[in-house]
């Protein structure tokens, strides 16, 4: 199977391929979506200071997420790049080296968030109720957060290999649970645990599905059986990965510490702006699910027709992927145009809400073209193993371009909580004219294994 796949990835149309690929990506994407937006509304029927303290404290959760999934980044570069060289040896022993490696820090960073937790969430301004709401969700979720590495660890394993069907089944059973224990956990009619029942569900769910592809992937049912000999950790091969994942974590953990600011600027502006952000974001991610699913898919393609030597097709792969994403921009842009307003009634009736969150999908809905162009680029440079360069694009957009025009609009316009949904427009703007030069620079074309 993995044979027929790096054929068509080194000399099937590429048209077709990108859809093959991103498809089981964007339903993956669609399944986790309906979760977060799910998890929102069953949050919602509690407040909007319990939705909002779910959303204030998802960043931070985020960057957890984010070190993990910076080096499983780079595992699924290299594995795709042995790939696409005949180097099954050097891709088997490095699907292995992931699991060990980030099994150990996933437990690690976990527990650091777990203690420092308080401190965090105390620093980032929240007090009373939704201090107490973000913290126990926020640890709740720590908890879990290993078993969510050894995914990552996984998923990347076989997306790198071109199978992205597997990961995407996988991951739809651990939605659907945790959407039927939700209303279980959260409601008084069952368990009656609030927001805690929230965070309860979502780690259940995960690690019960961890559990399971633990046990596959060591009869081998999953596409991968590691000895135990694979399993010691070797030097070489962690050193490689830190050496392409560590600017790709950073790049993601430094941006979910910016998007983390970025949460405590909207807060400053009343918890009912927080609330229409909250809201407003997990509704984006619906119609981002596309195009994260073109950039995604474009990992593998480039990174195999790189170690094939096959320059050209990685050319030719972006290109299409641009075109993806546009029409998918385009899309899904008009049908969020349509229904804006609607869909913030679902999640609120207070009008406040209702009226920034309404504004906000519209802005989006201006920007949804950009962030098309962007998943691309920053598919392109991580799947040919140039992390840095798209760490670089991730780090700039947030902390050099959005978070000082924000800070300048705030206090020099009278947009008030405009200034974040502007800032959020003119910086893909400046961000994709720079990842649209390091392209026509060419440097991507260099090998990375």
């Amino acid at each position: 199977m993995d044979e027929k796949k790096r054929e068509m990835i080194l000399h099937g149309r590429m048209g077709s391929i990108i859809i093959k690929l991103a498809f089981p990506i964007m339903l993956n994407n669609l399944i986790q979506t309906v979760y977060n937006i799910t998890d929102t509304y069953f949050v919602s029927k509690l407040g909007d200071t319990e939705v909002a303290a779910t959303g204030f404290v998802w960043n931070l959760i985020f960057l957890v997420i984010s070190l993990g999934m910076g080096l499983s980044v780079a595992g699924r570069s290299m594995i795709s790049q042995y790939v696409g060289a005949h180097d099954e040896e050097s891709a088997r022993h490095t699907e292995a080296q992931m699991f060990s490696f980030l099994s150990v820090l996933g437990l690690v960073i976990s527990l650091i968030f777990y203690i420092l937790a308080p401190l965090i969430i105390r620093l980032m301004g929240a007090d009373g109720e939704l201090y107490e709401y973000s913290l126990v969700y926020m640890r709740i979720i720590m908890l879990g957060m290993p078993f969510s590495y050894l995914y990552f660890a996984f998923s990347s394993a076989r997306n790198a290999r071109g199978d992205m069907v597997t990961p995407m089944v996988i991951s739809a059973v651990s939605v659907v649970l945790n959407i039927i224990l939700d209303p279980i956990c959260i409601y008084d009619w069952g368990f009656g645990w609030g927001v805690a029942g929230a965070a309860i569900a979502t780690t259940f769910a995960r690690s019960v599905i961890a559990i399971a592809v633990i046990v596959g992937i060591f009869i081998g049912k999953l596409g991968i059986k590691p000895t135990l000999r694979d399993l010691r950790f070797d030097k070489t091969i962690i050193g490689k990965i830190m050496k392409l994942g560590v600017p790709a974590s950073l790049g993601q953990a430094t941006a979910a510490i910016g998007f983390t600011i970025m949460m405590v600027m909207v807060k400053s502006f009343g918890e009912l702006t927080l609330a229409a952000y909250v809201i407003g974001s997990r509704v984006n991610s619906v119609v981002l699910m596309p195009l994260m699913g073109i950039g995604w898919g474009l990992t593998t393609i480039a990174g195999q027709n790189l170690g094939a030597g096959n320059i050209e097709r990685v050319k030719g792969a972006f290109k299409w992927s641009i075109g993806y994403s546009m029409i998918f921009a385009v899309a899904g842009g008009a049908i969020m145009a349509l229904t804006t307003e609607g869909i913030m009634e679902i999640f609120s009736d207070n009008p406040v809400v209702i009226e920034q969150g309404t504004f906000f999908l519209y802005m989006i809905i201006l920007a949804l073209p950009l962030m098309g162009i962007f998943q691309s680029m920053i598919g392109l440079y991580q799947g040919t193993g140039h992390t840095k360069f798209s760490s670089l694009m991730m780090i700039g957009r947030l902390w050099v371009l959005r978070i000082p025009m924000i800070l300048i609009m705030k206090n020099y316009t009278n947009f008030e909580e405009k200034s974040v949904w502007y800032a959020i427009i003119l910086s893909n703007v400046v961000i994709c004219t720079v990842g649209f030069i390091g392209y026509l620079q060419g440097f991507w074309k260099k090998k990375t294994v």
